[in-house]
C-alpha cells in the first residue's frame, strides 16, 4: 500500500535544485532537473552518507558534496567506477505540483 502527499509547487524548488521532505522513512531529497523533471532520492549518499541535497545537479545525476560520487537520479545507483545505491522514491509533477508516493509503513 501506497500513499502519495502534496509537496508543493514545482516553482519552489530551483532548476538544478532541491527540496528536502522529512518522512517517517527519512529525509526525502526532491530534485528538479533543468528540463523540469523531478526525482525523489533518500537524502544520504551510499559511500559515506553525505546529504545528497546539497550536491551539484546537472542532467539526470546529482554529485555527492563530499567525495565528489555521481549518483543518477532516476536509478539511485553510483556512476562511473563508484559501486552503491541510495534508495529511490516515485515522484511527478501534475499541474504545477509536485508529487511524492511513499509505501506506507
Amino acid at each position: 500500500m501506497s500513499k502519495t502527499i502534496e509537496i508543493g509547487k514545482l516553482t519552489d524548488i530551483p532548476k538544478l535544485g532541491s527540496r528536502v521532505v522529512k518522512t517517517q522513512q527519512g529525509n526525502i531529497a526532491i530534485f528538479r532537473t533543468m528540463e523540469d523533471e523531478v526525482f525523489a532520492l533518500h537524502d544520504s549518499c551510499p559511500h559515506k552518507q553525505g546529504a545528497l541535497s546539497q550536491g551539484i545537479v546537472h542532467g539526470k545525476s546529482v554529485t555527492c558534496p563530499l567525495h565528489n560520487w555521481v549518483i543518477g537520479l532516476d536509478d539511485g545507483e553510483a556512476k562511473g567506477h563508484d559501486t552503491g545505491c541510495t534508495k529511490t522514491f516515485e515522484a511527478h509533477q501534475e499541474g504545477g505540483m509536485v508529487y511524492l508516493v511513499l509505501d506506507e509503513v
